[in-house]
């Protein structure tokens, strides 16, 4: 099981991961010209505007990128499948991949959003998509 330093909450994403509490992954829509992003961030890149809203997302992608990680000072570690994946919003996100092999990992591989709780700290997390 992997060691897990709980996520430090300020006013700028505490409401993401109150959603991710309650098993929601949720995007800030610029309330304004419409323009998701991920990482939260108080103003819009595109329009500037400082009016948004979470906007559910069913956390649907493709992996963009991954790597497998070994932690540098703990070799017996099981090693975790980090994945950069453009979720179908048109939004990249960062995330783990678990329930997978390493040699079965893809770019362009379809994955789905699923949660799991490590020493009590809840997180999004990326799985194989079912066929």
């Amino acid at each position: 099981m992997p060691r897990v330093i709980p996520p430090s909450e300020d006013p700028d994403d505490v409401w993401f991961w109150q959603g991710v509490a309650e098993g929601r992954l949720l995007l800030q829509q610029c309330s304004d010209c419409g323009t998701l992003r991920h990482p939260p961030v108080p103003m819009c890149g595109d329009c500037h505007s400082l009016a948004w809203h979470a906007e559910p997302s069913p956390g649907n992608g493709s992996i963009h990128s991954w790597i497998v990680s070994r932690h540098p000072t703990l070799p017996d570690d099981d090693p975790r499948i980090v994945v950069l994946v453009d979720l179908d919003e048109g939004v990249r996100f960062v995330a783990n991949l678990v329930d997978a092999d390493p040699a079965g990992v893809a770019n362009d591989q379809r994955v789905e959003l699923c949660f799991r709780t490590y020493d009590g700290v809840t997180l999004p997390q990326f799985r194989p998509a079912e066929a």
